[in-house]
């Protein structure tokens, strides 16, 4: 049976971005990271791949040592269904840190509680209250 991961590909924050997320979530880690060696294609140290559990969920990313013409885009989103006010306040403010508000944390017809930002590595979050 197939499994479909989210594989996010940073040039040169991949680590700093799987720390920064592994602190904000409960039962997350990162499970495995393989870096690139003296003489290889990557930046010495930087992440070759990763491998990353946000809540239970898993992800991959990596350090990509080709510069590209494009990054992430909010068209592409992890969307983070949130227990309690505290919680959605909390990432929220944390996520937005740093990167770019698209859609400010108030009351929606479609949420009583929703905010979507892009966080200081480009990565778009949807955080929505579960009522």
């Amino acid at each position: 049976m197939q499994k479909i991961t989210t594989f996010l590909m940073f040039e040169g924050q991949a680590e700093a971005a799987l720390n920064f997320y592994t602190s904000l979530f409960n039962d997350s880690k990162i499970i495995n990271i393989s870096r690139y060696g003296p003489n290889e294609m990557g930046a010495e140290g930087s992440v070759m791949h990763a491998t990353f559990s946000l809540n239970g969920q898993q992800f991959m990313a990596i350090d990509s040592y080709v510069k590209h013409s494009f990054t992430f885009t909010p068209a592409m989103s992890l969307y983070v269904s949130c227990e309690t006010e505290q919680e959605i306040n909390t990432l929220f403010a944390q996520l937005s840190t740093g990167g770019n508000v698209l859609m400010p944390l108030d009351k929606y017809p479609f949420s009583s509680r929703f905010g979507w930002v892009n966080d200081q590595f480009g990565v778009s979050w949807q955080l929505s209250l579960i009522s």
